[in-house]
């Protein structure tokens, strides 16, 4: 039986760029293997999809526009796991934002951008803190259909 302790998956600050972002969803990727003994099923399938394209829109997010014009930017990311359950913090010292002002998309006009947060919020719990660092935790837990979750 897995244990129920937290596993700590803490990684070197990353320079906040595109380019290294696939490093970034690798680690989270491999920490959603830790999750569950149930690796490969349908459930936990969904689940590693929808944290991996959380922090997929997260991180182009803090690139794009925290950090927009900027080369010096960085961003930290800690990874916690424990039994059914993910938390993906991450830290930048770009431009803070109020995910509360951020409209829903206009989904009648087939918008090619502004859907990042909206599918963040549709993916995973958000917890957002503005200042220097900002910090963002995205938190994930594993539902089992055969148990009663959806």
């Amino acid at each position: 039986m897995r244990s129920t302790s937290t596993k700590n998956t803490s990684r070197e600050p990353v320079l906040g760029r595109l380019q290294f972002k696939d490093a970034t969803l690798r680690s989270v990727s491999d920490s959603c293997k830790l999750v569950t003994d149930r690796v490969g099923s349908r459930a936990w399938r969904e689940f590693h999809m929808q944290v991996i394209s959380a922090v997929s829109e997260a991180y182009n997010n803090i690139v794009l526009h925290g950090y927009e014009g900027r080369e010096d930017g960085v961003i930290e990311v800690n990874i916690r796991t424990r039994r059914d359950h993910i938390s993906v913090e991450l830290r930048d010292w770009g431009s803070s934002f109020d995910p509360t002002a951020v409209p829903v998309p206009d989904f009648d006009r087939l918008p090619e951008s502004g859907l990042g947060l909206f599918i963040i919020k549709a993916f995973m719990k958000v917890k957002y803190r503005p200042g220097s660092p900002n910090v963002l935790i995205l938190s994930k837990s594993l539902e089992d259909p055969a148990e009663g979750g959806a």
